[in-house]
């Protein structure tokens, strides 16, 4: 059984679906977060940010080939995914 939920979030991601996003201005998302965001996707535009009730932000831009990009990224800067 425990393999299966394994499985199912290796595929599918293991977000949970409870948290809630509150949108931010770019401009009201960390300095350090921002800098992590760009070093790690510098092609990428930024135009969107959230915060979830976890206290991880989300950053989502494109890129120069007009490709959505996505960020995750905890407040002490480390990176928790990139879509």
């Amino acid at each position: 059984m425990v393999t299966a939920w394994f499985c199912g979030c290796a595929i599918l991601g293991c977000s949970d679906s409870s948290l809630k996003k509150t949108t931010l201005e770019l401009k009201d998302v960390p300095a350090n977060v921002m800098q992590v965001a760009r070093e790690k996707l510098p092609s990428v535009t930024f135009e969107t940010a959230w915060q979830l009730s976890n206290g991880m932000y989300e950053v989502r831009g494109k890129a120069k080939n007009g490709k959505v990009r996505e960020i995750d990224i905890n407040p002490d800067g480390t990176v928790v995914e990139i879509e």
